[in-house]
């Protein structure tokens, strides 16, 4: 009986816990942007817990304000010229750029359905999101015309995978949202599909 009850309080528990430390991590890092001089201390003499991540936030909202409009669009365009002629930063800046444009834009594609493929071999299916088609060159040097581009995340930690080109009729639909398919697979299959919010 105390094995039972010591379990079920530690499934309520554990998710909360690891919750908050992530989060307290991840605040953490952020705040580490804010220069001292604009830390709650500094500025009033206490700690306000969370007031650098307000700073943080409110930066951010600004900057996208600004470059909503075409001198915030210039300037951008100028900062990224700057950047794109230094040699170690500009392969670096490029690469997370492209990639933050295409995860994160509104009117992207990617990673906006959750498909099931054969993988790792016949017989074996997974989980994959759609992240657009392949590039002509790459079509060129392929047996068909129709292909897709797909990534497959790893469980329990998604944000490593493979990526795979794979024909487009080898691929099924799933009537199932990005979000719920990504809880799908951090939870290994043991939280069925209908059981996750």
């Amino acid at each position: 009986m105390f094995k039972k009850y010591f379990i079920t309080g530690l499934l309520v528990w554990v998710p909360i816990v690891i919750t908050l430390w992530l989060l307290g991590i991840l605040v953490g890092i952020i705040e580490t942007f804010v220069p001292e001089c604009l830390s709650s201390k500094y500025l009033f003499s206490y700690d306000i817990p969370g007031f650098q991540l307000i700073i943080v936030m409110v930066v951010i909202w600004t900057s996208g304000i600004m470059t909503a409009n075409l001198i915030g669009r210039t300037l951008l365009d100028y900062w990224n010229t700057i950047l794109g002629k230094i040699p170690l930063v500009r392969s670096i800046y490029n690469s997370v750029k492209q990639v933050s444009d295409t995860v994160l834009s509104s009117d992207s594609q990617s990673f906006r359905q959750a498909v099931l493929i054969e993988y790792p071999r016949q017989g074996c299916w997974t989980i994959a999101f759609l992240t657009g088609t392949p590039d002509n060159n790459i079509v060129s040097c392929l047996p068909f015309d129709d292909y897709v581009s797909v990534y497959v995340p790893t469980t329990p930690n998604p944000t490593s995978g493979f990526f795979l080109i794979i024909g487009k009729d080898r691929i099924k639909s799933l009537d199932m949202n990005v979000d719920t398919a990504l809880k799908y697979i951090v939870s290994m299959g043991i939280v069925s599909s209908h059981k996750i919010k």
